[in-house]
């Protein structure tokens, strides 16, 4: 089945996997601590807005995590105090979901060590709610939250496991681990 771009989300545990059928060359990159979709060497020029973006950054102890622009406003208004649902309801809202051919959702996540919240906008509807496990949502056919089977505990195993899912056309992923400690990041680009 083919779902697009997802993210799981949970306390402690989050991934965003890139899956494309129309722009596959593109990989993860880190950029100074924040990680980075962009075209690979070999990919074709294209004046697409949603090809490149950040997918994760960190920000005050916690991840952000999604799938285009929207990952920027929500670390910001989580850097001046916002709390993680409002951060993600307001900014989907007002970014909407991407004006392309599909109509794709927007989707992101904050990952705390404690705490997650997980939110979509589509067409039809913003959904933005708080989860204790880790939860799936993705651009196409799992467009709302569901309670997903995902066991990696660090960051390196939440990037492998999200690219390995038997979702169709893995092309990249990322995955982040929260602790007390810090944020902690790692890259699957398929390699």
């Amino acid at each position: 089945m083919y779902v697009g771009r997802f993210i799981v989300i949970g306390p402690e545990v989050g991934a965003y996997r890139v899956s494309s059928r129309s722009f596959p060359n593109r990989q993860v990159v880190d950029r100074d601590g924040t990680l980075t979709v962009a075209p690979t060497a070999d990919a074709p020029e294209t004046d697409n807005p949603y090809i490149s973006y950040n997918c994760v950054r960190e920000v005050d102890g916690k991840a952000v995590v999604g799938n285009g622009s929207q990952v920027d406003p929500i670390t910001e208004k989580l850097g001046l105090g916002y709390p993680a649902r409002d951060a993600l309801a307001e900014t989907l809202l007002a970014l909407d979901y991407e004006k392309d051919d599909y109509d794709t959702p927007r989707i992101a996540g904050v990952v705390g060590a404690d705490d997650a919240f997980i939110g979509i906008v589509r067409e039809d509807a913003l959904l933005v709610k708080e989860v204790d496990e880790p939860t799936l949502v993705a651009t196409y056919e799992e467009d709302s939250p569901r309670a997903f089977d995902f066991e990696a505990e660090t960051a390196a195993a939440a990037a492998s496991e999200a690219y390995g899912q038997e979702f169709e056309h893995a092309v990249c992923a990322a995955g982040v681990r929260v602790t007390d400690d810090g944020v902690e990041t790692a890259i699957d680009n398929g390699e």
